[in-house]
């Protein structure tokens, strides 16, 4: 499974990772991600803080809670690299459906599309979900991954909007009358669900500079 993951950069193992993080290193980051448009809206979310490349890395499929897959995935990705790093998760979680699709939305999406994850609420009146964006951050093999995660509410409709950034054309942020396909690019990196777990990202490594 090709998951989206950063590394942080300044290594001098085998790897070419650091297995410690200093100040220094904080301040350039990794993205493995095949994902063209999410590494452009996190390079825009995360300009001025860090310095932003990509990369891909594929780890095994695992199941569980939106927390326990994160988590695992960062531990599994530290033992691989023996340095520290940061992975992310994203999930469309219905309310009707008790939280699902949730972490598996993009199977969903590659499965049944825009129409398909309408219909999948086509019985239940209630149509609200909330987009979840879960990072964890591992300073190495043997920690413990840190969780930093973004809730952004909202409703599932008919697809609007671009089509092309997987399910953003269903998905009507709570307040606003666009979808996030529909939405400009930096009014929705303010109250996107992946901006407000970045934002708990960002505190925390400035923190690690103090």
């Amino acid at each position: 499974m090709l998951v989206e993951l950063f590394f942080l950069s300044g290594c001098q193992n085998d790897c070419g990772y650091p297995t410690q993080m200093s100040p220094q290193q904080l301040q350039k980051l990794v993205f493995v991600t095949g994902n063209k448009n999410k590494l452009l809206e996190v390079q825009d979310i995360l300009k001025g803080t860090v310095d932003l490349v990509s990369h891909s890395l594929d780890l095994p499929e695992l199941q569980g809670t939106p927390e326990d897959i994160a988590a695992e995935k960062c531990k599994i990705a530290a033992n691989m690299l023996q340095g520290p790093c940061i992975t992310e998760d994203t999930c469309l979680c219905y309310n009707a459906l008790n939280g699902l699709p949730g972490p598996y939305i993009k199977w969903f999406m590659q499965s049944v599309g825009h129409e398909g994850l309408n219909k999948l609420l086509a019985g239940y009146e209630d149509k609200s979900a909330y987009a979840l964006c879960t990072f964890a951050l591992s300073k190495g093999p043997g920690h413990e991954p840190i969780i930093f995660d973004g809730r952004t509410p909202g409703k599932i409709v008919p697809a609007r909007g671009p089509t092309h950034f997987g399910w953003d054309a269903v998905f009507q942020p709570d307040g606003f009358n666009e979808t996030y396909a529909e939405m400009d690019k930096d009014i929705k990196n303010t109250i996107s669900h992946r901006y407000r777990a970045l934002e708990k990202l960002k505190a925390y490594l400035a923190s690690q500079q103090e």
